[in-house]
């Protein structure tokens, strides 16, 4: 699986941790990190993340067993430089990648396909028939779009994103059979 994802393969692998090896608030302050400039261009309408992102950090140091445990953080030797979750409740027909998040030193040297490629490897492992993944039709998020069709994702439809009429949410699925 690795291979689809990852076209360099100079490039050094990343390690991979369950998330309670940092404290509370780091998963929200890597999302904040990679989304500044997001937020920054249009405050109005990507603030509202922000509380999502900090619910989000709580519930994988609450919940172990449940969130915690398909959440990982991700590390260059002994730096970390990003973090990756999933959800695996429609199992065994979809593994659904949830964040994947790379900051932004890091960005652009695949580090991010390689966080996909371990998701990708996990859903494998467990079973899953198909993968599925989404992002937004903002021109943030075209490198995001770009990685998951190097990934071998398939774009499946466009529906309207409840954060805002502005933009679409694009989902992208992922025979694993």
């Amino acid at each position: 699986m690795k291979e689809s994802c990852i076209t360099d393969f100079d490039m050094p692998d990343l390690a991979f941790t369950p998330p309670y090896v940092q404290k509370t608030g780091t998963i929200a302050a890597i999302l904040k990190a990679c989304y500044t400039d997001l937020v920054a261009s249009d405050p109005e309408c990507w603030s509202n993340e922000i509380e999502g992102w900090e619910r989000f950090d709580t519930d994988v140091y609450e919940d172990s067993d449940g969130i915690g445990d398909c959440t990982f953080l991700s590390w260059l030797e002994d730096k970390l430089i990003g973090f990756a979750s999933y959800d695996p409740r429609q199992w065994p027909a979809l593994g659904i990648v949830g964040h994947n998040a790379i900051l932004p030193k890091f960005q652009g040297r695949g580090f991010g396909k390689q966080q996909i490629a371990e998701i990708l490897r996990r859903f494998q492992k467990m079973g899953f028939k198909k993968a599925k993944v989404s992002t937004l039709d903002h021109p943030f998020f075209n490198p995001a779009q770009a990685m998951y069709l190097a990934c071998g994702f398939c774009e499946s439809r466009r529906i309207p994103w409840v954060g805002s009429p502005k933009y679409q949410l694009i989902e992208y699925e992922k025979d694993l059979q």
